[in-house]
């Protein structure tokens, strides 16, 4: 699954380390127990006794995600009333314009300069857009990356670990070839702005992750959002394959500009999302 050149010098600049998929020195169950004789592979190419959460964060946002609890709607279109998700987080049609973008997972250099000129763009035009931008990484990790940037100032963070809302408006996962296609290799070799590890060493080495649970069970202090799983991989830092998006919204809830990102490397077009709004 990770075995090209390609594949690994992507993997080394996006903070992993090269023997991080390497379980040739991993005990093996003993011989005779279902474990052991068990020849058939897991959907995410490790043998089935093998516990994704034993590899560092960084690399279990490497992993297919669960789905979200919803069904991935149809991405809305220009002239579509915006989609409302099934926890109404984003509100729209009050008589002011917003702009939303969706990011990538935290530590994604792309997603950073997405995130950089959305914040530009929120100070240029400061009380005549509303800028949002929605995390699926979590909570603990999207705040440790949004210190490392400098703060959110004026845009309003949403974050959405189990995808609703990317679900909500068509966006899903890419493919390989969004994620390992030449163009996005080059682009990614030449990025310096990489801050996986920093969140996630500082994530681990604080304790500051608190698991994520139903509202129903929530006690004090504990995070509220859908329970994380046993068996997949952790949601923590997020996930690589989740795609991006941007849309622009006019005061009256109708889409004026909708666009998802073909590419990991894409990095959304906030100027023409404030031209689509009149903002000059």
């Amino acid at each position: 699954m990770f075995s090209s050149l390609t594949t690994k010098l992507a993997l080394r600049k996006a903070g992993i380390k090269s023997d991080t998929f390497d379980f040739s020195s991993e005990a093996k169950p003993p011989k005779g127990t279902k474990a052991g004789l068990d020849e058939q592979e897991s959907s995410v190419g490790w043998p089935a006794w093998i516990s994704t959460k034993k590899l560092p964060l960084t690399a279990q946002a490497w992993l297919s995600p669960p789905p979200p609890p919803i069904p991935i709607a149809e991405c809305p279109k220009v002239g579509d009333l915006a989609p409302l998700d099934r926890d109404r987080q984003l509100s729209f049609g009050n008589g002011k314009p917003v702009i939303v973008v969706f990011l990538r997972c935290v530590g994604c250099a792309f997603a950073q300069k997405t995130f950089l000129a959305l914040r530009t763009l929120a100070n240029r035009h400061q009380g005549k857009v509303t800028c949002i931008a929605v995390s699926h990484s979590s909570k603990e990790a999207t705040r440790k990356w949004m210190d490392l940037l400098g703060g959110a100032w004026n845009v309003e963070v949403v974050i959405d670990e189990d995808r609703v809302i990317y679900a909500a408006w068509g966006l899903g996962l890419g493919t390989v070839w969004s994620m390992f296609n030449p163009t996005t290799q080059v682009q990614g070799w030449k990025e310096k702005g990489w801050l996986g590890i920093k969140v996630a060493d500082s994530i681990q080495r604080t304790g500051s992750f608190s698991p994520v649970v139903p509202p129903s069970q929530a006690g004090k202090g504990a995070v509220v959002g859908p329970a994380e799983s046993t068996d997949g991989p952790s949601t923590v830092m997020g996930n690589k394959w989740q795609q991006a998006g941007l849309f622009a919204v006019d005061g009256r809830g109708t889409v004026l500009l909708a666009t998802k990102a073909l590419r990991a490397d894409d990095v959304m077009d906030l100027d023409a999302a404030a031209t689509a709004l009149g903002l000059r």
